[in-house]
C-alpha cells in the first residue's frame, strides 16, 4: 500500500450521491476513495484520523469565487486563496475570470491551473470569460480555454447585456458541455444603486436597485436557455421573484441552474444601517421576505448549489463613503458556518441536504471530479464539526480579505479537516 493511505474512522459518513448517512470509515488510498460507510482496520501503511463526533463528506466545491490574481495581488493571490478555502473545508474552487488581464484566453487559463497547482491546497478550475475583455461585444473562444481546462465561462462582475450575445454564448458553449455562468443585471435599472431599492434606503439616502433589475436578466437568460437547449446558471440570486422564475423554466425543463450565496441566506438589507460597507455587495441584500423564499428555494430544490461569491478587497477601499465603496465580502472561511447556523441549526436543512448542495451538486453541475465517495473517485474529503462554535475573528483568516459582515459573531460549524488526492491540506488546531 502506498504511504499516502489515509483512514478517517468513526465519524458520521454522509454522502448523498451514493445515500450513505453512517457512523463509519472512509479509506483513502494512492489520493482515492478505496471504501466508506463500513467499518475498516486500519493498514499498517495509513494514516489514522479520530473522526468521532465529526461528520465526513464529500469535499465541498465553490462555484464562483474570485481569487484577484492576475493584477490585485494585493488583495488576495490563488495561493492565498486556495489555502483560505482549504481552512473553510473547500477542497476545490471556481476562480472568476475578472482578473486584469481577464482570464479571456487558454494562456490566461493556463496560469490559473499552474498557480493552483503551485498552490497546494485547494483545487482551483478556473472560469473563462464569456466575451473578449468582459467587454460584452466578442465571444471569447470557448475551444481553446476548454482545451486548456477551463470549466465554465461567464463575464460574472459584469451583466451580458446583449441577448445576441448571450444566445450565442449558450449555442456555443453546448458543443463543449460547459455551463453559462451569468450575473443577471439589468445595468440601466442598477445603474448608480448602493443596496436594495425600498424603505432602508430612502431613509439611508442610497440610491436603491430595484428586485427587477435582477429578475428581468433571470427570465431572458432562461428563455434564451430555452431557445438554444443551453445549460444557463444563474449566479447569486437574491430576491423572491427570480425564486419564482427559476421555479417556472425548471418544471418546463429548461436547462436552468442557480445558486444562492450564504449572506443572501442570513442578512437583510438592515445590516446597512450605520452605512456598513463591509454589508455593501452585488446584487445587494434583500428583505426578509426575500431571504425566507430563498432558504425555502434551497430546501426544496429551486436552488441547486451554495456558493460563497468570495470577493476580498483591501481595508482601505472598504473604508471609504458607502457609495464611493466597493461591492463585495469574503466567504471562503466563514461558508460553512453561515450555512449551518440559518440554515441548518433552524431546521431548515438535514445536513445531507446542505452537504449536496456544497459538494454533490456543485460537482455533478460543472463537471468537476469529486462529491462522492464511489469507490475510484477522487479522494477529497471535508471532516468538520456542525456544533462547534465559534467566534469570527477576520485577523485570523488565511485570505488577505478582511472585509466580512460576520465580525464578532458566534457561529455554528466548523472544519477539522480538509483532504485533498488523499492528503490533508488543512487541520484545525
Amino acid at each position: 500500500m502506498s504511504a499516502r493511505d489515509l483512514l478517517l474512522k468513526g465519524g458520521r459518513v454522509i454522502d448523498p450521491s451514493t445515500g450513505i448517512d453512517k457512523v463509519g470509515d472512509v479509506l483513502l488510498r494512492n489520493g482515492k476513495i478505496e471504501s466508506a460507510g463500513e467499518k475498516i482496520s486500519a493498514p499498517d501503511s495509513a494514516e489514522v484520523i479520530d473522526c468521532s463526533g465529526l461528520v465526513v463528506s464529500p469535499g465541498f466545491i465553490d462555484v464562483h469565487c474570485h481569487l484577484r490574481e492576475p493584477g490585485r495581488e494585493d488583495v488576495e493571490t490563488i495561493a492565498t486563496g486556495a489555502r483560505a478555502a482549504a481552512a473553510g473545508g473547500l477542497t476545490a474552487v471556481c476562480a472568476m475570470p475578472n482578473t486584469d488581464p481577464v482570464t479571456d484566453n487558454q494562456a490566461a487559463v493556463g496560469f490559473v491551473l499552474k498557480q493552483g497547482r503551485a498552490a497546494d491546497a485547494a483545487r482551483v478550475y478556473p472560469i473563462g470569460a464569456i466575451s473578449i475583455g468582459q467587454k460584452g461585444e466578442r465571444l471569447a473562444e470557448f475551444g481553446e480555454m476548454v482545451g486548456a481546462g477551463a470549466v465554465a465561462v461567464s463575464d460574472d462582475g459584469k451583466p451580458v447585456v446583449s441577448s445576441q450575445l448571450m444566445r450565442t454564448a449558450l449555442e456555443y458553449a453546448r458543443a463543449f458541455n460547459i455551463p453559462v455562468a451569468d450575473h443577471c443585471e439589468d445595468p440601466t435599472l442598477a445603474d448608480g444603486g448602493q443596496m436594495n431599492e425600498g424603505i432602508v434606503s430612502a431613509r439611508l439616502g442610497l440610491r436603491g436597485i430595484p428586485n427587477e433589475a435582477e429578475e428581468i436578466m433571470a427570465i431572458r437568460d432562461i428563455l434564451l436557455a430555452r431557445r438554444t437547449g443551453g445549460h444557463v446558471h444563474l449566479c447569486h440570486m437574491s430576491t423572491k421573484g427570480s425564486v419564482e422564475l427559476i421555479r417556472w423554466g425548471k418544471d418546463r425543463g429548461i436547462r436552468v441552474t442557480a445558486e444562492a450565496c450564504p449572506h443572501h441566506l442570513s442578512l437583510t438589507e438592515d445590516a446597512v444601517e450605520g452605512y456598513d460597507t463591509h454589508a455593501k455587495m452585488n446584487p445587494p441584500l434583500r428583505t426578509m421576505a426575500d431571504v425566507e423564499a430563498l432558504r425555502e428555494a434551497v430546501r426544496d430544490g429551486t436552488i441547486d448549489v451554495l456558493a460563497t461569491d468570495h470577493a476580498p478587497h483591501h481595508y482601505d477601499e472598504k473604508a471609504r463613503a458607502f457609495a464611493d465603496a466597493p461591492n463585495g465580502i469574503v466567504g471562503l472561511e466563514t461558508c460553512l458556518a453561515v450555512n449551518i447556523t440559518w440554515l441548518v441549526k433552524p431546521g431548515i436543512l438535514s445536513l445531507a441536504v446542505l452537504i449536496d448542495k456544497m459538494s454533490c451538486a456543485p460537482a455533478k453541475l460543472f463537471g468537476l471530479p469529486g462529491g462522492t465517495f464511489a469507490r475510484g473517485a477522487i479522494g477529497d474529503v471535508t471532516v468538520f464539526d456542525p456544533t462547534r462554535e465559534w467566534r469570527v475573528d477576520p485577523a485570523a483568516f488565511l485570505t488577505k480579505g478582511r472585509n466580512t459582515p460576520y465580525t464578532g459573531q458566534t457561529l455554528t460549524g466548523r472544519a477539522v479537516a480538509t483532504v485533498v488526492a488523499g492528503r490533508v491540506v488543512f487541520r484545525a488546531n
